[in-house]
């Protein structure tokens, strides 16, 4: 195997072994709420739904900055229409807890509170008590905090709403209060659409890869059939030459490596939980980069051989590389570039098409060059990838006191927007702003069986109506769709995506398998039974010998 062919592996795998441990899809929102105190049970005048609320402000009558809290468990519902808000001076508490009555009445001010000393009822009823409008509780850390009352409160009466602030937009209105004359604010809870239409392109783009990478590892898969059946025809001793060429490039994932695959993703998962900081993000950043680069680089040679088929076949010696194609060396400076201006780019409003780029090139590419051999396999793989979703989701909660999962994909504790290793698209109508995302591995491991159904589909021969692809690719996306459905169902809250797809495509290939009677052929051998070419040739001379005998 020539070295440009061991880099191309090693690329790849590298890559592959670092996205696959995100399987999750998820509605990123500006503000989304981190600390989780469903547990907590709803009592009369303590009963509201967690709702996100937006404070616009305005400094000396002109409008200013907007901020994103958690409106409280308690107190009456904030307008979700913006038209029916209305503008309130915003003051300071004092004292700056609102634990104690408050040394001057308010006339139908918001009151800015501190969190601390006391309970978050407490408050409201001080502050309500000295004529507030609504109060405003600063958080002591960055994120969102839901508010709930204690178990012991009985008839709350609270007629004010109370909103949490986390601690940087507190810091910015103390800073609006101390240095202007006069400061308002504006509370509303904009409602989000039932469905995005970034849900729907997500949808489109994952089948979409899904889709393209299986045609191309089908074709591959059989024009290396053909010419190994073309050597064998024509001569028996160059069968070992014919193995070698239809192996080159292909890594096949047996059960031991399945499991193994599982064991150390999540190993990496809970390191990057531990470890997440910034120049860890970069590091990852990096890493994408390599693979994204080495992704975009073997489609676009594969698709521009067509038009420009002499580069495509013209080599050349570099140094280190080996024989490199012309054409390779004609695309290699464009992707590169891509990868490192996407790099450097990549805060910007519009980034998001860059990663998308890379990461489905990334995507096609280890799906070209991964293969499952047998169903056995796929179903060991995403057996384990089920149970590995479901635990760092829902499970890791109980363990970690947060979803492990979720706050390694949003990044929370990176200051920054999250991992690359993400495929993600900006709400659109969503008024919170805001990224729908899928997970690598939900495309990736998926991809791997139904890219192994077409491939067994082009080598039996089977049409469209009675393959496996046609079904595996409906499953998935039906499972993919029922994934944004519970998740909008959740409110938005991550969901494993996996919970879902995998039963769908899985259960499919197997009731379809037993149903037809390949069950046995798919779960062992992977590819359809061909009669041996050259033993065909044999047996086809000696029975016109013994015909023309007979004659």
């Amino acid at each position: 195997m020539s070295v440009t062919v061991c880099l191309r592996l090693c690329c790849v795998i590298l890559a592959f072994a670092v996205v696959l441990f995100v399987c999750f899809s998820s509605s990123v929102t500006a503000g989304d709420i981190v600390h989780d105190d469903d547990d907590a049970p709803k009592k009369p005048g303590c009963e509201n739904d967690f709702v996100l609320v937006k404070v616009q402000t305005w400094v000396d009558g002109v409008e200013d900055a907007e901020f994103v809290g958690v409106g409280a468990r308690f107190g009456p519902k904030i307008v979700s229409k913006e038209k029916n808000a209305h503008q309130s001076h915003l003051t300071f508490s004092d004292p700056p807890d609102c634990c104690t009555a408050l040394r001057k009445q308010l006339a139908r001010d918001v009151i800015m509170v501190h969190r601390g000393n006391c309970r978050f009822t407490t408050k409201a009823n001080v502050a309500e008590a000295a004529g507030a409008s609504a109060v405003l509780i600063i958080n002591n850390q960055k994120e969102l905090y839901k508010m709930v009352c204690e178990p012991d409160e009985t008839d709350l009466d609270i007629k004010i709403p109370a909103v949490m602030l986390p601690q940087e937009a507190g810091a910015s209105l103390e800073k609006m209060l101390r240095n202007s004359s006069s400061v308002s604010v504006q509370l509303y809870s904009p409602r989000r659409p039932l469905v995005d239409i970034a849900e729907v392109f997500l949808w489109l783009m994952a089948v979409g890869t899904i889709l393209c990478a299986s045609y191309w590892s089908a074709w591959t898969a059989r024009e290396a059939a053909i010419e190994q059946d073309k050597l064998l025809k024509d001569a028996s001793d160059e069968l070992t030459n014919a193995k070698d060429g239809g192996a080159s490039g292909v890594v096949d994932i047996n059960t031991t490596s399945a499991v193994l695959f599982v064991v150390i993703a999540s190993c990496f998962l809970v390191m990057l939980y531990k470890l997440m900081s910034y120049w860890f993000v970069e590091l990852l950043v990096v890493l994408f980069c390599i693979g994204g680069v080495e992704g975009l680089q073997t489609c676009l040679v594969a698709l521009l051989s067509r038009w420009f088929k002499r580069a495509g076949e013209a080599f050349i010696k570099v140094p280190f590389f080996g024989a490199v194609s012309y054409l390779t060396l004609a695309v290699s400076p464009f992707c590169i570039t891509f990868a490192v201006v996407w790099a450097v780019y990549r805060d910007v409003s519009f980034a998001w098409i860059g990663q998308d780029i890379l990461g489905i090139a990334l995507i096609i590419t280890v799906l070209q060059i991964v293969h499952i051999p047998n169903l056995k396999v796929g179903t060991v793989l995403l057996s384990c990838a089920f149970l590995y979703d479901i635990f760092w989701v829902f499970v890791s909660k109980k363990l970690f006191h947060e979803s492990v999962m979720i706050v390694v994909a949003r990044g929370d504790r990176s200051g920054q927007d999250g991992i690359p290793m993400l495929l993600k698209i900006p709400r659109m109508f969503d008024p919170w702003g805001g990224y729908s995302i899928i997970g690598f591995g939900d495309i990736l491991l998926p991809g791997l069986l139904i890219a192994f159904s077409l491939r067994y589909d082009w080598l039996a021969k089977k049409n469209i109506q009675t393959g496996y692809f046609l079904w595996a690719m409906f499953a998935y996306g039906l499972g993919l769709l029922i994934t944004y459905v519970a998740l909008n169902l959740m409110d938005g809250h991550g969901q494993p995506a996996l919970l879902y797809i995998v039963p769908f495509t899985l259960g499919t290939l197997l009731t379809l398998g037993r149903k037809r009677g390949d069950l046995k052929n798919l779960w062992t051998r992977g590819v359809p039974e061909r009669p041996c070419p050259h033993v065909q040739h044999e047996n086809s001379q000696e029975f016109s010998q013994e015909f023309n005998e007979e004659k």
